[in-house]
């Protein structure tokens, strides 16, 4: 008898194999955050709803969707490349699992190196000790050295474009203020009557699709 598994075609999969399947699927959500534009989104669309002053509207999980699916809207060609290179000549056996991890990881580096600034990319190449390199020859850098670079390139956009959204609610914010100081009424909060007008401006800008196409095209 054989030390495996059996899958439903028959085939012996060893316990090893599955040992890694399942770590794979567990790391699956760290994955979707660290190597994908996901931070970005979610990082903005939380920068907005804080900006806005709208406290738990709209909520977690509608913001968390948004960004899932805008995520999966900008990683579709990188998908299709990995299913093409390297699933599929996998699924057909004319590749080994090692090898399928090598094709996967391409698409990806590429992806990442391509939202990632030059001066993160070396910052965390002098920290690991390794030269740093430019251009097709940073495809061969590590994982370790091109997540963390991608990640924090991607924080610094998404804090940019979360001060960029704050400005005019924060323009909104003063001139309520101050004219609810002059003409005295100091026990009124200033957010009830500033929320409308902020929720009124972001209407008529047509908010929400300014703020997906930048962050969309920004990604591309």
């Amino acid at each position: 008898m054989q030390d495996g598994f059996i899958n439903i075609n028959g085939d012996s999969v060893q316990t090893l194999e599955v040992l890694f399947l399942t770590t794979i699927l567990a790391l699956l959500p760290s994955l979707l955050v660290m190597m994908t534009s996901f931070t970005r989104y979610i990082v903005s669309l939380s920068f907005l709803r804080t900006a806005m002053g709208t406290q738990q509207t709209p909520p977690n999980m509608v913001l968390v969707g948004l960004a899932l699916f805008l995520t999966l809207l900008t990683m579709g060609p990188v998908l299709e490349q990995i299913q093409q290179e390297a699933y599929e000549p996998y699924a057909a056996e004319q590749i080994s699992g090692e090898e399928f991890f090598e094709r996967a990881g391409v698409p990806l580096k590429e992806f990442m190196l391509r939202n990632t600034e030059t001066g993160t990319l070396e910052l965390f190449c002098d920290l690991a000790r390794v030269d740093p390199v430019t251009g097709e020859q940073a495809l061969e850098l590590p994982m370790r050295i091109i997540v963390p670079s991608f990640v924090t390139s991607e924080l610094k956009r998404a804090f940019l474009i979360g001060f960029l959204l704050y400005i005019p609610f924060m323009l909104i914010d003063i001139v309520v203020s101050s004219t609810l100081m002059s003409m005295g009424m100091i026990m009124l909060p200033p957010s009830m009557i500033s929320t409308p007008f902020k929720i009124l401006l972001f209407i008529s800008i047509n908010g929400w699709e300014l703020l997906f196409s930048t962050l969309v095209r920004g990604v591309y």
